[in-house]
């Protein structure tokens, strides 16, 4: 009889562009302002019109924001770049062509390192290659529905600089993709080169994804999948496409190259154009566009001005401030709560400590409050490190800390001693004040007394909450234990 055929396995292949706009005042040719919003048309000039005459001229701050990134992921940074008209036809596209660049990129090579969190397993460290990032000119966009049966054209995207980051094709999950991208959009907001809001376009994802036989060497067919402009959105369409790719052609069906989009509300993707390759685009040298040169006097002054990367800082935290990993990664997940934690803890009695608060009653306050930020948070560093100073010297509990935050928080005006003597949040610490107040509670617990000689733990915790609620939460706990401890014996 013979036996059942083995089911195939899969290798997943996955590889992103994702187009990362640059935060300049103005666009990348012209002098149309960037800013989001606006009323259609108002934000685009002759240039961006691609009025007959009009000549393009690059944008500085542009180039150095890209020299910026290809520093921080350790990449060729190119001496000499070119750039390119790739020509196509949409409505969006005034000129007819994109500027872009083709075979000499600004930055070339280049890699990220990230944490990758899969939904069944152990976290793991992966590390991405990057083939180039180019500088180009976003499209504009086009409107549909304003006018029933027509489309009209939106121009003040049209324009605005975009570094287009390529990786190499060395993914093998959705969960990958999404480290990577997520590794990515904190590094290039760290750096300062985007704004990064996602629901604006600052930061799109297209996804090349293709199957193979598990142990093939030659990759399949791709599809790319275009504008994902979430995570959430990203994971889910590769997954699909996944799927689908599989489906396809273990039912006897080809992987035909195309361009897709994902649909939100379905959870499919759908085709959207038969997949161009490069040579359809005609690249050719814009011959409005000098070739860019960037000096080493240039690089070295870019590089001058670049902050501390997370990589650096994370290792930073753990070996000179006694961090774990765990907490420099927290700590460094994003620039705004590095640079809320890096003022915490120049002033902070305690690094640890101000780490943790950070990760929680921090974290936990600016989580819950709508469109709120670690640089906006109303308890600044300075506040935060006296609160710590008084905790740590015994001012103050844990519980008067945390009220001390809270009111502060809520408007308080952040004098910390002032709050505290108006309050009544100063700790007892006096023995002698202490002392009958858990002879009172020992002579009215003598159950729980008995239960503890007998070697009931729980028994002693439970009278120094008893001594703790006769204090009203006043009384230094440490105090409170080692006095309780002296009566009893133990």
């Amino acid at each position: 009889m013979e036996g059942k055929k083995a089911k195939m396995e899969w290798e997943v292949v996955i590889g992103l562009e994702t187009h990362v706009q640059l935060s300049t005042e103005s666009k990348v040719f012209s002098g149309a302002s960037c800013a989001f919003g606006a009323e259609p048309n108002t934000h685009s000039c002759y240039i961006d019109l691609a009025l007959p005459g009009a000549l393009p001229v690059l944008n500085r701050m542009a180039v150095e924001k890209s020299m910026k990134f290809g520093l921080a992921i350790g990449a060729e940074v190119a001496k000499k770049s070119v750039f390119d008209r790739k020509n196509y036809f949409y409505p969006d596209l005034p000129k007819g062509y994109q500027i872009s660049q083709f075979p000499l990129p600004i930055v070339k090579g280049g890699k990220i390192s990230f944490t990758v969190q899969p939904r069944n397993g152990e976290p793991y460290r992966k590390t991405v290659n990057l083939t180039r990032a180019h500088l180009e000119e976003d499209a504009g966009k086009s409107v549909h529905g304003v006018v029933r049966g027509k489309s009209g054209m939106d121009l003040n995207r049209a324009g605005t600089p975009l570094l287009e980051i390529v990786t190499e094709p060395d993914m093998r999950s959705a969960e990958e993709a999404v480290g990577y991208a997520k590794a990515l959009h904190a590094l290039v907001v760290w750096i300062g080169i985007t704004r990064g809001n996602m629901q604006e376009g600052n930061f799109r994802c297209d996804a090349n994804v293709s199957v193979r036989p598990k142990g093939q060497q030659e990759f399949g067919t791709r599809c790319e999948i275009k504008n994902l402009n979430s995570f959430k959105f990203l994971q889910e369409a590769i997954d699909y496409e996944v799927r689908r790719q599989i489906e396809l052609i273990e039912s006897g069906g080809k992987v035909v190259q195309a361009t897709r989009l994902y649909d939100p509300a379905t959870g499919e993707t759908r085709l959207m154009r038969v997949k161009e390759d490069s040579m359809d685009y005609r690249y050719f040298p814009d011959p409005d566009l000098m070739p860019l040169i960037i000096s080493d006097e240039w690089k070295a002054r870019v590089a001058s001005e670049m902050p501390e990367l997370p990589e650096a800082m994370r290792e930073r935290l753990v070996r000179e401030l006694g961090l774990t990993e765990y907490d420099a990664d927290v700590l460094t997940a994003s620039r705004d709560i590095a640079d809320y934690y890096g003022a915490l803890s120049a002033n902070a009695p305690d690094k640890k400590i101000a780490a943790n608060w950070v990760m929680g009653e921090v974290a936990s306050a600016v989580n819950g409050t709508e469109g709120m930020t670690y640089a906006a948070a109303p308890v600044r560093p300075e506040a935060l490190a006296e609160i710590l100073k008084r905790l740590a010297d015994g001012t103050i509990n844990a519980k008067g800390a945390k009220r001390l935050f809270q009111l502060i928080w809520d408007g308080a005006e952040a004098n910390v001693d002032a709050l505290i003597e108006r309050e009544g949040l100063k700790q007892i610490s006096d023995a002698s004040a202490i002392e009958p107040l858990i002879d009172e509670v020992l002579a009215s617990n003598q159950k729980m007394v008995e239960e503890f000689r007998a070697g009931k733990q729980k028994a002693f915790n439970a009278l120094v909450g008893q001594c703790m609620k006769a204090t009203r939460g006043k009384a230094n706990p440490k105090q409170v234990n080692e006095l309780l401890r002296k009566k009893l014996g133990a």
